[in-house]
């Protein structure tokens, strides 16, 4: 008989409940908060398959429409691939649970989680993730937890937990917090331009909100947690291991000193070759396992990474751990584009794409949860697998493209100008040309400096570097030795245990997140690392400086121009016309393009290359939708024709009577004597009374136009004049 059971935790109006959905599963969970809720479940695979010497865990996160009471819209009413906001929710619950799984353990196992339920108020995010920590420790899947997740925002200088979708409007911060008891394991968000004595309390606030999640989970665990199963661990053959490292293991050593990376990794290959070939010729090769191999070579980098480092202080290519590489910044690459910039650190080069639009090219969101249903700023991220030395699938965006898209989106969006100060949908494209660690914050500098090559008036300039860490235990598995590096290469995120992302501006954080690869990360190290990356984010800044300081005074002449014009509210249905009709005509004929303010303010922003087309543009804008003014001349349509005279549509929707006395200078006997319904008559308006009722002349217009046409006789003859008497004084 299964039972359920259930688990409240009161401070946070969450509930965390088991044994009443899929008991098949090795652990699954329903996680409450408010009225939204999230199903979770954690299965393993009973063995390994052959030949495997990685870990693999997958994380699927989804959102069906039908828990917001919705159908899909389009053709098809299935949901179909994830959305943006699934991958990154599914990223999010991956990496904090990924390092906590014993090492050798590599059945695979796979954490589902879907959304049952939303109340548009509570984010469904973090529920995920404890979901999933809850799932796995009460199944029998061995894992070091359990976790606990919260977010923190911050509304009036007040740090505040889990806040709501509209609290989040009105927030400095965004942090999304993942720890054990403990230590920090994981963070991800954004700030505007948070100080980092500010971020540190925010850490600190959110390792407290933690705590009763990861109580609670320990008490569901207590009820109806599993006894974890033996699972053969896959692990290194220590006579393989001897082996090898006699053979190739100062080469290895010599290897990793090598600076550069295409070097580096030929030098590595040709010893594994060497290697293979000299354990296939000790082996059976029945009893030659590739897998073995792999692990020794890993095992053997780790040591010739690390070792020097907690040694000495020296790297891979002779930097110290605080040194940078070699920085370089250019602006204004290519013709035709908007903006663009080339970043290189080291290795690592991002060629970046500034790209401004209109308002309505903003992306749409059909956000199930709530939330903004449009973003005006977007970031891509592009990682060719050229960009490190390879060949092999393109076109594909995977989910660390999206994921590192959307780090550096959030980096660069707090000094971005709010859309109605400055009326573009802007896109930031990132195409990683070179790969050599942390091309997340290179797109977010080569990224800044699009901006600024385009145009765009950002706030502050901003940078971002990525720190490391390496650490030594002591017998009691506690860290007894760390050193933290500055701007790490790809092997020392891979071989090392933290990657530590921080994006700011000078005054400031506006981005970060945290990756790791031991069992969290305490405060001291927390701190010292948040110091490091600001001396190294400064020192960056200066070099982008070098190329461009601030935003240039005006967009690129290659981007629309804008002009924003007020209009009556009442009249935008005359602008858009009967199904968008006379909307489109102008922008037809003007080749300009025309936005209206959802808000139904009036408010109407005009984009066009040319100075020509901006104009004709606002005036048909105005035909569409001014008022007839006394004193001007217009050229209107004979709507009507009446025995007192006849009736003109001066503007769109808008008439007035020509008095049979106003049609001609001289006595009209009848109306239609001088015009029939259709024809086009220039019209002057001569008043309009306490009514609204507006009188019209024919008459008075054909005078002035007269009138006008004499004066510029005039000046033109005088013009004439004056010339050949300059002649002839000659």
């Amino acid at each position: 008989m299964i039972q359920q059971h259930s688990v409240t935790i009161d401070d946070l109006n969450m509930t965390i409940s088991t044994g009443d959905l899929a008991q098949l599963a090795s652990g699954s969970v329903t996680i409450t908060v408010g009225e939204t809720c999230v199903f979770v479940s954690a299965t393993a695979a009973n063995t390994v398959r052959e030949g495997q010497d990685w870990f693999p865990l997958t994380v699927d996160y989804r959102e069906k429409f039908s828990a917001a009471g919705r159908i899909p819209g389009g053709y098809f009413k299935r949901e179909a691939r994830p959305t943006e906001k699934e991958i990154l929710t599914s990223r999010l619950c991956d990496r904090p649970c990924r390092p906590l799984f014993p090492k050798g353990f590599l059945n695979e196992v796979q954490i589902i989680g879907f959304l049952l339920s939303t109340d548009k108020s509570n984010e469904p995010d973090i529920s995920m993730i404890n979901g999933a920590s809850a799932a796995l420790a009460i199944s029998d899947i061995p894992w070091n937890g359990p976790i606990g997740a919260v977010r923190v925002g911050r509304v009036d200088g007040e740090f505040i937990v889990n806040p709501t979708v509209e609290d989040q409007y009105s927030s400095d911060l965004d942090l999304i917090y993942v720890g054990t008891k403990t230590d920090m394991l994981m963070i991800e968000g954004s700030a505007a331009q948070l100080p980092e004595d500010d971020f540190i309390a925010a850490l600190e606030f959110a390792h407290e909100a933690i705590q009763p999640v990861i109580a609670g989970i320990e008490e569901l665990v207590s009820i109806a947690g599993k006894e974890k199963a033996e699972f053969p661990l896959v692990v290194l053959n220590p006579e393989i291991k001897t082996f090898v490292e006699d053979l190739i293991g100062e080469g290895v050593a010599s290897a990793t000193r090598i600076g550069d990376k295409q070097k580096r990794n030929a030098a590595i290959d040709e010893l594994k070759d060497k290697a293979e070939e000299a354990l296939k010729e000790k082996l059976d090769e029945d009893a030659y396992n590739p897998a073995q191999l792999s692990m020794a070579m890993e095992e053997l980098q780790e040591v010739a990474y690390r070792a020097p480092i907690l040694a000495t202080g020296e790297r891979s290519g002779g930097r110290g751990p605080n040194e940078l590489r070699e920085l370089k910044s250019k602006v204004g690459l290519l013709p035709r584009v908007h903006g663009s910039a080339l970043f290189s650190r080291g290795e690592t080069q991002a060629l970046v794409f500034a790209t401004l639009g209109p308002t309505n090219e903003a992306q749409r969101l059909d956000a199930v949860t709530g939330g903004p249903e449009s973003k005006s700023f977007m970031l891509h991220y592009n990682f060719p697998p050229f960009s490190v030395g390879e060949a092999g699938r393109f076109g594909f965006t995977g989910r660390r493209e999206i994921g590192h898209g959307a780090l550096a989106e959030r980096s660069l969006l707090p000094v971005v100008p709010a859309e109605d100060h400055f009326a573009y949908s802007i896109r930031i494209v990132s195409e990683v040309m070179a790969s050599n660690g942390s091309t997340s914050m290179a797109s977010i500098c080569g990224g800044c400096l699009a901006l600024m090559d385009a145009g765009v008036p950002i706030a502050d300039p901003v940078a971002g570097i990525s720190c490391g860490l390496v650490t030594e235990n002591d017998d009691e598995g506690k860290i007894a030795k760390s050193v933290i590096l500055t701007d790490i290469l790809g092997e020392e995120d891979h071989f090392g245990d933290m990657d530590f992302k921080i994006a700011g501006t000078r005054n400031g954080i506006t981005g970060f997140q945290l990756d790791l690869k031991i069992n969290g990360l305490p405060f001291d190290l927390v701190k010292d690392s948040v110091a490091q990356s600001r001396k190294a984010r400064l020192a960056i800044l200066d070099s982008m400086a070098e190329a461009i300081d601030k935003p240039r005074e005006n967009v690129s002449e290659n981007a629309p121009r804008i002009t924003t014009i007020q209009i009556n509210p009442e009249k935008i249905g005359a602008l858009i016309g009967p199904g968008g009709k006379n909307i489109r005509r102008i922008v037809e004929i003007t080749g300009a393009q025309v936005d209206i303010d959802e808000d139904n303010s009036g408010k109407v922003n005009i984009y066009a290359t040319s100075e020509e087309a901006m104009h004709r543009a606002i005036q048909e804008i105005d035909l569409a939708c001014g008022e007839i003014e006394e004193g001007k001349i217009y050229r209107g349509i004979v709507k009507g024709v009446k025995e007192f005279g006849c009736f003109v549509e001066a503007l769109p929707g808008q008439e007035g009577l020509v008095h049979i006395s106003e049609l001609a200078d001289f006595r009209v006997k009848r109306t239609e004597d001088v015009c029939k319904p259709g024809d086009e008559m220039v019209v002057k308006c001569i008043g309009i009374d306490e009514k609204g009722r507006v009188r019209l002349s024919r008459r008075a217009a054909l005078e002035e136009l007269e009138a006008r046409k004499a004066s510029k006789e005039a000046e033109s003859t005088d013009s004439e004049a004056d010339e050949e008497e300059a002649t002839e004084t000659a």
